[in-house]
């Protein structure tokens, strides 16, 4: 009845996993009791879960990267400790269990870190800077975001049932082949990835439909902002790349589940198709996720420099060309797969092509910034942080892309290093700058400036004590993915590497101090205008954080700085002569019903309780006809409660505007 299910399933192998198992499960109770403690259940429900406002999605999204951050930086700490110690000894961790925590590592901080934060800010702040009341599919909104839960529970559920993969975060075959793996660690991967994959898809097409069909009158393409430039080059990467991910899940759970030989080297399969299946969605999916980071720190850079971006055609054209061309360079993952010169050789030119544009964005930036009136703010710094250590990074991408180079570091630790040094300045700086720079719009109060500061230099110079010394031990022949090892001039780099994730990890306390001042403090930088850091763009233009119609009149665009423009014409706080009625769309339990299906299912697979995987799957397709059924999906804003909502802020920014002149004389 349970299939592969029995108690042997439980973490009782190993102390450490029995005492993370206990830390997940003791965690959830404790926030399930404060929900029931603050009675606040009903609230969560019918203000949050089953909200299709896409703002409140987005900081939901935004929740559970931060929930995954800290859990795969525990990942981190893990592996950092296992090597500053393992010289000539096991360490502490067992060899399976170190797989199993670097398997996760990348798996967590790529597909349920990563890709949650940036959906989290596309979806909070897009519809506002191109003008626009809501996504074009507000429930297909809520969709993604409980399939992404979904699958980043079924991870989470790893630690307490079961193992999780020790195939790595890319899966390879053999590795994740039903012979060499034959538990449920590379099941649960698996099942993650194909259903949070596939609410990446449907996002990917649902920001394509909202920008290119309902941007505020006058906002021509060439007048949109720049990140939302970055988030429709994304969406577009996650549209067609994801699907190939979404392939090769589904081709290997068929290989696992029912024997079939897509990816084994007998009976007509070929494993090398694998790794091209996974790197024509691995590539792109690095500027899935570095895209709308640089579209950040364009808009932070004009922000805090007080300038008109420098260059804002040439930046568009080579966020276009990035895009492009990140399909064309997938194959220097696997250099080492043995392919002709000419194949080599083809891709590694366009890997050092696709470099130009990404050079010419950082001189867009800095020539923005050059005789600008700098404020340092945390957003700010963390730009400038990206952009010293993103250099660095492509620098050695570079050296990576000729073919004999890297197949001498292509299983050392110089690629880890490369790896980190492009995704954490050129994607988390950037979130952690977008988190600090829009925060205010989402939640109407400013974040602490001091604990921010504190939070950029504690990772800035963890990052560079964590993976600095990897170049060096990777020149020095070290293999990626060592859990002990007999060298002994390797140990001291990588004590200095431990010690480097133990200073970032006071860059998250920071964090989570930064975030307990503000809430505190809230009053004392509560955000009436909403326009705390006198902006150029809509977002700025509504109050903070909005109401759930966004904008009483919709704006009409003039200017690439639309929110400039009208400040300097005087019409940015004019009242409208008159409200109109708006329609918004109701609340939904079906994407979170949806998604509890989609983990149930993916559990049920997990664990082949197949009569489980067939009453989830009719329950889904149950959910899904009475959604499409329900013609009552929309409520009634009148124009009599919009125009008492919008005189409360006119007020507020009357009595604000009052005690500065006050306060003046």
């Amino acid at each position: 009845m349970f299939g592969r299910l029995t108690l042997e399933a439980l973490p009782l192998y190993s102390a450490i996993a029995a005492g993370g198992a206990a830390v997940t499960v003791g965690g959830a109770l404790l926030v399930a009791i404060a929900i029931t403690w603050l009675g606040a259940w009903r609230y969560l429900w019918t203000d949050w879960l089953t909200s299709v406002d896409h703002k409140r999605i987005g900081i939901m999204y935004i929740v559970l990267a931060l929930i995954m951050l800290l859990r795969g930086f525990v990942d981190a700490i893990m592996m950092r400790a296992q090597q500053a110690m393992a010289l000539n000894s096991g360490g502490y961790l067992p060899p399976e269990h170190f797989d199993q925590i670097f398997s996760s590592h990348g798996t967590i901080m790529i597909f349920f870190m990563a890709m949650p934060f940036m959906t989290g800010l596309i979806n909070i702040i897009v519809p506002l800077q191109i003008g626009t009341r809501d996504v074009a599919f507000p429930f297909l909104n809520s969709l993604s975001l409980w399939l992404t839960a979904a699958g980043a529970g079924l991870v989470m559920v790893s630690l307490v049932i079961g193992k999780f993969s020790t195939a790595g975060w890319t899966g390879y075959p053999p590795y994740s082949g039903a012979e060499a793996n034959p538990g449920v660690g590379v099941d649960y991967w698996i099942w993650a990835i194909l259903i949070s994959g596939v609410g990446s898809t449907l996002s990917g097409i649902n920001f394509i439909v909202t920008i290119l069909k309902r941007r505020a009158p006058g906002m021509t393409l060439m007048r949109m902002t720049p990140f939302t430039w970055t988030a429709l080059c994304a969406s577009v990467l996650m549209a067609f790349a994801f699907p190939a991910l979404t392939v090769a899940c589904g081709l290997l759970a068929l290989d696992r589940t029912f024997g079939m030989h897509f990816f084994t080297n007998a009976h007509g399969g070929n494993m090398m198709n694998y790794p091209n299946l996974f790197w024509i969605w691995g590539h792109p999916e690095v500027y899935i996720l570095v895209l709308p980071a640089f579209g950040v720190f364009s808009e932070v850079v004009a922000t805090f420099s007080k300038k008109r971006l420098f260059g804002y055609e040439s930046l568009v054209y080579a966020t276009a060309a990035i895009a492009i061309l990140s399909f064309t360079v997938w194959l220097h993952h696997f250099f080492t797969m043995g392919s002709s010169a000419n194949v080599n050789a083809f891709f590694g030119i366009t890997t050092m092509i696709i470099a130009v544009p990404t050079g010419v964005k950082v001189f867009n930036w800095l020539l923005t910034m050059y005789r600008g009136r700098i404020d340092f703010h945390p957003s700010m710094m963390w730009t400038i942080g990206f952009m010293i250590t993103f250099v660095i990074g492509g620098m050695t991408g570079v050296l990576l892309a000729i073919p004999p180079a890297d197949f001498l570091m292509h299983n050392t630790t110089f690629l880890v290093a490369h790896f980190h040094n492009m995704i954490i300045p050129g994607v988390l700086f950037g979130y952690l700058a977008g988190y600090m720079y829009w925060f205010p719009k989402a939640f109407g109060f400013e974040l602490n400036r001091g604990w921010g500061l504190a939070s950029f230099w504690c990772w800035l110079i963890g990052f560079y004590l964590a993976f600095m010394p990897l170049y060096i031990l990777g020149f020095k022949g070290m293999p990626r993915r060592m859990e002990q090892y007999n060298d002994p001039s390797w140990q001291p780099y990588l004590m200095v590497a431990a010690f480097g994730a133990f200073v970032v990890l006071l860059g998250i306390a920071c964090m989570v101090m930064q975030l307990y001042v503000s809430v505190r403090d809230r009053r004392k930088t509560a955000d009436i205008s909403g326009d705390p850091w006198e902006g150029r763009t809509l977002e700025w233009a509504t109050s903070s954080p909005p109401p759930a119609y966004n904008f009483a009149i919709l704006p009409e665009v003039r200017d690439r700085e639309p929110f400039l423009d009208m400040k300097e014409r005087g019409v940015a706080y004019q009242r409208p002569a008159a409200y109109e009625n708006i329609h918004m769309p109701k609340n939904s339990m079906v994407g979170v019903a949806m998604g509890a299906f989609a983990f149930v299912l993916g559990f049920a697979m997990i664990w082949h309780i197949w009569w489980l995987v067939a009453a989830s799957g009719l329950a889904m397709w149950i959910a899904m006809i009475a959604r499409s059924s329900d013609d009552d999906s929309e409520y009634l804003v009148t124009a009599a409660e919009v125009k008492q909502t919008e005189d409360a802020r006119y007020r507020a920014l009357a009595t604000r505007t009052a005690t500065r002149t006050g306060n003046r004389k």
